[in-house]
């Protein structure tokens, strides 16, 4: 969207006032007694008080009024979101879904809270410990209404459509191939502009990191300066027919009426924000010498357990790159893991099978066994093995987790597109094995 602006870093200390009201933002102290512009000041604290100053994250907002002004909240319908993981029996086998469907605007007007579903996730939201992963498929911008995600982190991947997000914090437009972050407890507002579908990672109990470099230095992967967090900008409107705030509350959705638009904050300051990154910008590490590197060199973001090294989530990426690796099998291993795999695709075509389609989704449980299938495995032993581009017009992303995770009754029935012949991809790999095999003369 032409006019936007944004702000350059990861977790910074942010200052913004929306222009239309200079010195709006308090000077040397957060509270005043009578704020500029008789607005009231409100902090949006995303950790407790007492957490290190490495880790402590809020933000003061000063708003037209405040956000306790509404009336009780009262249950509503969550359609197919859901935190039940008891609802359907476990399947340990490969699932993949063809792309899920995106409501027709011509049938019926969905929204984007109307159109989220959960696939598969682990955990409680009551303690703070675990994760979901929904789908959204809609086609009618939300109107009046707003939402606030009590229980987690939102971390949205769009892969049709670009979405244009309303916070308390600004306005930002997300495109496929883009991704962004809104925290819990911050109000927004989608808007979009036809069929649109996307991918959501909600982790419980911890917020997104940029990950450790380690060896790797001071640069590369997700460098903080290309993430982005939108200016101030404010909207003062009176909605007599009533405006919605809908409140994900322990997994289930509530809903109270206020009576103007939440999006009044004039001026904000703090390290608490929503923010957006794109993807094109990822500093790709990787092999350049032998075998195939693991996958989280291409980690984008991470929500840390208390465990080092083990991560609640990770959003990682598979993007265009050069593949370059002497004497190796390029494509991904097969592999078993102690980590859950769900995986999408934004564009393109995934480098290890056929039949992962963009807007589809697969998931390998934990110690599952996953890799490449035959096609992929016989071209890759016998090739030529010289510089070529890898996944070009493509990208592909995984959420990993450690938690081992359910799949919901509308991931494995309802939603009617899980691909039930998925194992027979791996079905045709031969048995190469050769007990007179001689190792060859160099």
């Amino acid at each position: 969207m032409a006019g936007l602006k944004y702000m350059s870093g990861f977790g910074n200390e942010f200052a913004s006032e929306d222009p239309r009201c200079p010195g709006s933002l308090p000077e040397g102290q957060n509270n005043p007694q009578v704020c500029p512009y008789g607005l009231y000041a409100e902090q949006l604290s995303g950790s407790a008080f007492t957490c290190p100053r490495s880790t402590n994250k809020r933000s003061w907002l000063y708003r037209i009024l405040p956000s306790v002004r509404h009336k009780p909240f009262t249950p509503m319908s969550c359609g197919d979101l859901t935190e039940n993981w008891n609802e359907v029996e476990p399947d340990p086998n490969q699932l993949r879904w063809k792309p899920f469907i995106i409501p027709k605007s011509s049938e019926k007007k969905v929204d984007f809270i109307s159109g989220l579903h959960t696939v598969c996730g682990a955990g409680d939201s009551k303690s703070r410990n675990g994760i979901a992963i929904h789908m959204y498929t809609c086609n009618t911008s939300m109107t009046d209404k707003c939402f606030q995600n009590a229980d987690g982190d939102f971390l949205i991947v769009p892969q049709q459509g670009e979405i244009l997000i309303t916070t308390e914090f600004g306005k930002m437009m997300v495109e496929p191939n883009e991704i962004c972050v809104i925290q819990q407890g911050m109000r927004f507002s989608v808007d979009v502009f036809g069929e649109t579908r996307g991918y959501i990672l909600e982790v419980f109990g911890a917020h997104f990191e940029l990950p450790d470099l380690g060896p790797i230095g001071a640069n590369g992967m997700a460098n903080p300066r290309d993430f982005q967090t939108p200016v101030a900008w404010y909207e003062d409107r009176t909605v007599a027919t009533g405006y919605t705030v809908v409140n994900k509350y322990q997994g289930k959705l509530f809903s109270c009426q206020q009576d103007f638009s939440p999006f009044n904050v004039v001026a904000w300051h703090g390290n608490y924000t929503p923010y957006k990154y794109n993807l094109e910008n990822f500093m790709v590490i990787n092999c350049v010498a032998f075998d195939h590197a693991d996958p989280s060199i291409f980690t984008v973001l991470t929500a840390k357990s208390t465990r080092p090294g083990v991560a609640i989530a990770d959003f990682v990426i598979f993007p265009p790159r050069w593949g370059v690796a002497d004497h190796t099998f390029r494509p991904p291993y097969y592999h078993r893991n102690c980590m859950s795999e769900f995986m999408g695709l934004i564009k393109g075509h995934y480098e290890a099978k056929e039949g992962f389609q963009p807007g589809g989704a697969s998931l390998h449980s934990i110690m599952t066994p996953h890799g490449p299938d035959v096609d992929c495995f016989e071209k890759n032993s016998t090739a030529v093995l010289k510089p070529e581009r890898v996944a070009e017009g493509t990208m592909a992303f995984m959420f990993e987790s450690s938690f081992s995770m359910a799949v919901t009754k509308w991931g494995l029935d309802t939603c009617h597109r899980l691909d039930k012949s998925y194992y027979k991809c791996w079905e045709a790999l031969k048995n190469h094995f050769n007990p007179n095999w001689k190792p060859s003369s160099k």
